[in-house]
Protein backbone atom coordinates (compact mmCIF):
# COMPACT_ATOMS: atom_id res chain seq x y z
CA UNK A 1 0.00 0.00 0.00
CA UNK A 2 1.26 3.24 -0.85
CA UNK A 3 1.45 6.25 1.92
CA UNK A 4 -0.01 9.65 1.31
CA UNK A 5 2.30 12.65 2.07
CA UNK A 6 1.16 12.76 5.41
CA UNK A 7 2.39 10.02 6.03
CA UNK A 8 5.89 10.40 4.87
CA UNK A 9 6.44 13.66 6.69
CA UNK A 10 5.40 11.86 9.82
CA UNK A 11 7.79 9.45 9.71
CA UNK A 12 10.41 12.62 8.72
CA UNK A 13 9.45 14.59 11.58
CA UNK A 14 9.76 11.45 13.75
CA UNK A 15 13.45 11.07 12.81
CA UNK A 16 14.08 14.43 12.70
CA UNK A 17 13.20 14.49 16.14
CA UNK A 18 15.48 12.39 16.69
CA UNK A 19 18.41 14.97 16.33
CA UNK A 20 20.68 12.14 14.51
CA UNK A 21 19.63 12.84 10.76
CA UNK A 22 20.30 16.40 11.40
CA UNK A 23 23.64 16.30 12.99
CA UNK A 24 24.82 14.01 10.50
CA UNK A 25 23.74 15.31 7.16
CA UNK A 26 24.89 18.99 8.77
CA UNK A 27 28.60 17.22 9.65
CA UNK A 28 28.18 15.98 5.97
CA UNK A 29 27.83 19.23 4.01
CA UNK A 30 30.46 20.84 6.40
CA UNK A 31 32.78 18.10 5.85
CA UNK A 32 32.16 19.10 2.02
CA UNK A 33 33.04 22.43 2.68
CA UNK A 34 36.01 21.89 4.17
CA UNK A 35 37.12 19.78 0.80
CA UNK A 36 35.86 22.85 -1.12
CA UNK A 37 38.09 24.64 0.99
CA UNK A 38 41.22 21.99 0.06
CA UNK A 39 40.63 22.32 -3.53
CA UNK A 40 40.91 26.19 -3.58
CA UNK A 41 44.16 25.85 -1.34
CA UNK A 42 45.64 23.26 -2.78
CA UNK A 43 44.60 23.15 -6.49
CA UNK A 44 44.71 27.02 -7.97
CA UNK A 45 44.39 26.09 -11.65
CA UNK A 46 40.64 25.04 -10.72
CA UNK A 47 38.04 27.35 -10.22
CA UNK A 48 35.18 26.21 -7.38
CA UNK A 49 31.82 26.95 -7.35
CA UNK A 50 29.82 26.81 -3.96
CA UNK A 51 28.64 23.55 -2.10
CA UNK A 52 25.36 22.49 -3.75
CA UNK A 53 23.67 20.62 -0.59
CA UNK A 54 21.44 19.18 -2.89
CA UNK A 55 17.92 17.09 -1.98
CA UNK A 56 19.60 14.70 0.85
CA UNK A 57 20.50 13.15 -2.19
CA UNK A 58 23.75 14.42 -3.38
CA UNK A 59 25.86 17.06 -1.99
CA UNK A 60 28.41 18.54 -4.62
CA UNK A 61 30.68 21.10 -5.32
CA UNK A 62 31.86 22.05 -9.12
CA UNK A 63 35.63 22.47 -10.11
CA UNK A 64 37.10 23.69 -13.77
CA UNK A 65 40.23 24.60 -15.01
CA UNK A 66 40.95 26.64 -18.16
CA UNK A 67 40.98 23.39 -20.25
CA UNK A 68 37.53 22.26 -19.19
CA UNK A 69 36.19 25.57 -19.21
CA UNK A 70 36.99 26.04 -23.16
CA UNK A 71 35.08 22.33 -23.56
CA UNK A 72 31.94 23.77 -21.29
CA UNK A 73 33.03 21.06 -19.03
CA UNK A 74 33.26 21.00 -15.01
CA UNK A 75 34.46 17.92 -12.64
CA UNK A 76 31.83 17.37 -9.89
CA UNK A 77 33.03 16.11 -6.88
CA UNK A 78 29.85 14.25 -5.15
CA UNK A 79 28.78 12.86 -1.93
CA UNK A 80 26.44 10.12 -2.86
CA UNK A 81 24.31 9.93 0.06
CA UNK A 82 22.30 6.72 -1.21
CA UNK A 83 25.42 4.98 -1.56
CA UNK A 84 27.11 6.73 1.12
CA UNK A 85 30.02 7.12 -1.08
CA UNK A 86 32.40 9.89 -2.88
CA UNK A 87 32.17 9.90 -6.70
CA UNK A 88 33.99 12.35 -9.11
CA UNK A 89 31.51 13.18 -12.21
CA UNK A 90 32.38 14.88 -15.93
CA UNK A 91 29.26 17.33 -16.56
CA UNK A 92 29.20 19.32 -19.19
CA UNK A 93 27.70 22.61 -19.16
CA UNK A 94 24.14 21.55 -20.64
CA UNK A 95 22.15 18.75 -22.06
CA UNK A 96 23.35 19.36 -25.19
CA UNK A 97 27.18 19.15 -24.65
CA UNK A 98 26.50 16.76 -22.28
CA UNK A 99 25.44 14.29 -24.74
CA UNK A 100 28.29 15.40 -27.21
CA UNK A 101 30.80 14.45 -24.82
CA UNK A 102 28.52 11.20 -24.16
CA UNK A 103 29.05 9.97 -27.74
CA UNK A 104 32.86 10.85 -27.53
CA UNK A 105 33.31 9.09 -24.46
CA UNK A 106 31.04 6.12 -24.44
CA UNK A 107 33.37 3.69 -25.78
CA UNK A 108 35.84 4.89 -23.33
CA UNK A 109 37.50 2.54 -20.59
CA UNK A 110 35.65 5.27 -18.09
CA UNK A 111 32.02 4.54 -19.22
CA UNK A 112 33.21 0.41 -20.58
CA UNK A 113 30.59 -0.86 -17.42
CA UNK A 114 27.24 1.31 -18.94
CA UNK A 115 25.22 0.96 -21.70
CA UNK A 116 23.52 4.26 -21.72
CA UNK A 117 24.30 8.06 -20.10
CA UNK A 118 24.67 8.45 -16.58
CA UNK A 119 21.31 10.42 -15.59
CA UNK A 120 23.41 13.89 -14.61
CA UNK A 121 26.90 13.81 -16.15
CA UNK A 122 28.97 12.18 -18.74
CA UNK A 123 31.02 9.57 -16.63
CA UNK A 124 31.06 8.95 -12.84
CA UNK A 125 33.39 7.02 -10.96
CA UNK A 126 33.53 6.03 -7.59
CA UNK A 127 36.13 7.60 -5.73
CA UNK A 128 36.18 6.17 -1.95
CA UNK A 129 33.09 3.30 -1.51
CA UNK A 130 33.40 3.04 1.90
CA UNK A 131 34.82 6.31 3.43
CA UNK A 132 35.49 6.38 7.46
CA UNK A 133 34.21 9.53 8.99
CA UNK A 134 36.24 9.20 12.21
CA UNK A 135 38.65 10.53 10.99
CA UNK A 136 37.93 13.11 8.76
CA UNK A 137 41.68 14.66 8.00
CA UNK A 138 42.81 11.49 6.31
CA UNK A 139 39.49 10.76 4.59
CA UNK A 140 40.14 14.55 2.99
CA UNK A 141 43.52 13.13 1.98
CA UNK A 142 42.10 10.44 0.59
CA UNK A 143 39.65 11.66 -1.70
CA UNK A 144 41.69 14.79 -2.61
CA UNK A 145 45.08 12.53 -3.76
CA UNK A 146 41.60 10.08 -5.92
CA UNK A 147 40.61 12.97 -7.26
CA UNK A 148 43.62 14.34 -9.02
CA UNK A 149 44.30 11.39 -10.38
CA UNK A 150 41.74 10.61 -11.89
CA UNK A 151 41.09 14.02 -12.99
CA UNK A 152 44.67 14.40 -14.92
CA UNK A 153 43.54 10.87 -16.21
CA UNK A 154 40.39 12.40 -17.19
CA UNK A 155 41.69 15.18 -19.11
CA UNK A 156 44.28 13.60 -20.63
CA UNK A 157 42.28 11.20 -22.10
CA UNK A 158 39.75 14.16 -23.68
CA UNK A 159 42.40 15.82 -24.87
CA UNK A 160 43.51 12.09 -26.94
CA UNK A 161 39.67 12.01 -28.10
CA UNK A 162 39.16 15.38 -29.20
CA UNK A 163 42.48 15.64 -31.87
Amino acid sequence: MTKNLNQYVDIYKKALNKGEIEIAYVALRKFMSTLRATFIKNAPQYTCGTVFPGYMDYTYFYFYDSYLKEKQLRFGLVLNHQKMQFELWLLGRNEKVQAGYWELLKDSHWNSKLNEKPIYSVLSITLLADPDFNDLDSLATLIWQATLTHTRDIEDDLRTHSH
